[in-house]
């Protein structure tokens, strides 16, 4: 994409308008205020643009991270989450040094559109208290507070305020499908602050007094005996940042044409700017998906364009505070209601459930536990459902199946011996993976083997071989040798022999020499070891015993001859 200044300078201005009362809303929603939101889009913005992996991620506060946000201030206070922001900072550099970014790749998208769905439930729940206008109820627990804050409208209802919230956010998803690149979201605020101003609707709360410019950098919130009780809400909010970043970076490339993120760098880009926004009194921020997706449909092609969104912000922080201080909390918490209905994509989700059952029960769950409990629950929740669901279907693509081996034995051979071979030998081939999943139901198919004297075992198809299933291998040739049946195995291949060899089955197998490369030599094998035995020589002899005597001279049947055009016999 060739690089266009203007452009990126139009972009980013655009972007900055679409910002301004998202950066202010999930500030007032984290509970650290909306100069907390608008420190951290002007701060983190700024870095995470020239030093992240992407040429077109814009970066922020989020609704996801706020969710994590609101019970870490209930529990810790609006310092412990400036603190959180800052270890979580430490952690997704790590991560990028780590060179963790690749990882992105193995969340299935099921776990990312169920937290998503989770994800927009709580950004819409929790919206409730400041679009009724009633004060925000006490409790970390968004189903909880905002049943307080409807048992509270109710008792005194505030109209103003639900008008207000309501005609932001039907402005905003009207306007959306009427002129998609119309900032709308501004234009919703800016009427329903002029509304509220000139109506003198007390009843409608303004966001209060702004700071006029950022703080000064500060470690005053650090309090070291905090910071061991602090760990897990950082590592939290870091798997937060740094999964919501990569996802949008991601979204951004899939956007494009020969755009392409460095995901370690991202990484890195994003642990600066969360090291750096606690300083100014910022929250944690991740890579915004909906203000980079608007950067790209507006023709960005350059870091330029988001940081000249992080610029526009930076002017609003230091020129415009007495105008955005009076922005009803109502209005943006329309803004952030259109933005949750905006969330839910209704055609990925109905292609998620229809897919397969399975997707279907990792994106419920996902979203469910979301709701119920926090967002990262329920990424490890869904990861792991989601991995337990893969591992069972992986499991069953494990077969064991008997195949006939007349065809491999080397040399000519009669139809009699065929069949003589066939009563004492079992050929099955192995396909699909040998693994713990997998492994048992191995076990008991080839424990149920027939009364035979050999039984050879096909292993090129076998695709993995882990630790359990090389055990159970050698637990069945140990169990069918004790039945007397001897166990011959064919086409191991090299990478199956270090799991096999470590629990000693290759060792079973090759200690009567009982491993061969192709499976002819395996037949082959077999039949020489029923020859040794006298098994099959036996049988031979009692088959020519038993059978009838070939009739000869007199004993043979008359033949029929009839004459053809040459007399010969037909």
């Amino acid at each position: 994409m060739a690089r266009n200044p203007r452009r990126d300078l139009l972009a980013g201005l655009t972007v900055a308008i679409v910002a301004l009362p998202l950066a202010l809303g999930f500030g007032v929603s984290s509970g650290l205020g909306a100069e907390a939101g608008l420190a951290t889009a002007v701060v983190a913005g700024a870095l995470a643009a020239l030093f992240g992996g992407s040429n077109l991620q814009v970066s922020g506060p989020t609704g996801a991270m706020t969710v994590v946000l609101v019970p870490i201030v209930a529990q810790y206070g609006p310092s412990g989450v400036l603190m959180v922001g800052l270890l979580s900072g430490a952690i997704v550099i790590g991560l990028a040094l780590a060179r963790a970014g690749r990882y992105m790749a193995y969340v299935p998208a099921p776990v990312v559109e169920g937290f998503t769905l989770g994800i927009a439930l709580v950004i819409g729940l929790q919206q409730v208290p400041h679009a009724l206008g009633v004060p925000q109820p006490e409790g970390d627990r968004v189903l909880q507070v905002a049943w307080r804050a409807v048992d509270e409208f109710v008792g005194t209802p505030n109209w103003t305020s639900l008008g207000l919230a309501l005609g932001v956010a039907a402005v905003m998803l009207v306007g959306a499908r009427w002129r998609p690149t119309v900032p709308f979201s501004i234009v919703a605020v800016i009427a329903a602050t002029v509304v509220a101003q000139v109506f003198h609707w007390d009843r409608a709360t303004p966001i209060g007094e702004l700071p006029a410019g950022l703080p000064a950098p500060s470690l005053g919130f650090v309090d070291p005996s905090r910071l061991g009780s602090l760990i897990a809400p950082a590592v939290a909010v870091a798997a937060l940042a740094a999964l919501e970043s990569l996802l949008s970076a991601r979204v951004a490339d899939g956007m494009t044409v020969g755009q392409q993120h460095d995901p370690d760098r991202e990484l890195f880009g994003q642990g600066l700017a969360n090291l750096a926004a606690p300083l100014f009194g910022g929250v944690p921020a991740t890579g915004a998906i909906a203000r980079t997706a608007v950067n790209v449909r507006t023709g960005a092609s350059s870091r330029l364009a988001a940081l000249t969104h992080a610029a526009v912000l930076a002017v609003v922080v230091f020129a415009a505070s007495p105008l955005v201080s009076r922005i009803p909390l109502a209005a943006l918490a329309g803004v952030l209601l259109a933005t949750a209905v905006r969330m839910v994509e209704v055609g990925s989700l109905r292609a998620m459930v229809k897919a397969t059952r399975s997707d279907a029960v990792v994106l419920v769950l996902t979203a469910v536990t979301t709701l119920a409990l926090d967002l990262v629950y329920a990424v490890v929740i869904g990861l792991v459902v989601a991995g337990a669901l893969a591992l069972r279907a992986v499991a069953k693509q494990a077969r064991l199946a008997e195949v006939g081996f007349p065809a491999d034995l080397p040399g000519e051979h009669g139809q009699e011996e065929h069949a003589l071979l066939a009563e004492h030998i079992v050929a099955y081939r192995i396909d699909g993976p040998l693994f713990f999943a997998a492994a048992h139901r191995f076990l008991l198919e080839l424990a149920e083997v027939a009364e035979v004297r050999v039984v050879v075992l096909r292993m090129s198809r076998i695709t993995t071989v882990d630790a359990t299933g090389a055990l159970v291998l050698k637990d069945a040739v140990e169990k069918l040798n004790r039945r007397g049946i001897t166990v011959i195995a064919s086409g191991i291949r090299p990478g199956q022999r270090r799991a096999l060899d470590s629990v000693g089955a290759l060792d079973l197998l090759r200690l009567h020499g009982r491993e061969f490369s192709t499976t002819p030599e395996a037949i082959a094998a077999a039949r020489s070891h029923l020859r040794g035995t006298g098994v099959l020589a036996g049988t031979a002899a009692r088959h020519a015993r038993t059978a009838p005597p070939e009739p000869t001279g007199t004993d043979r049947p008359a033949q029929r001859r009839e004459d053809g055009p040459h007399g010969n016999t037909l």
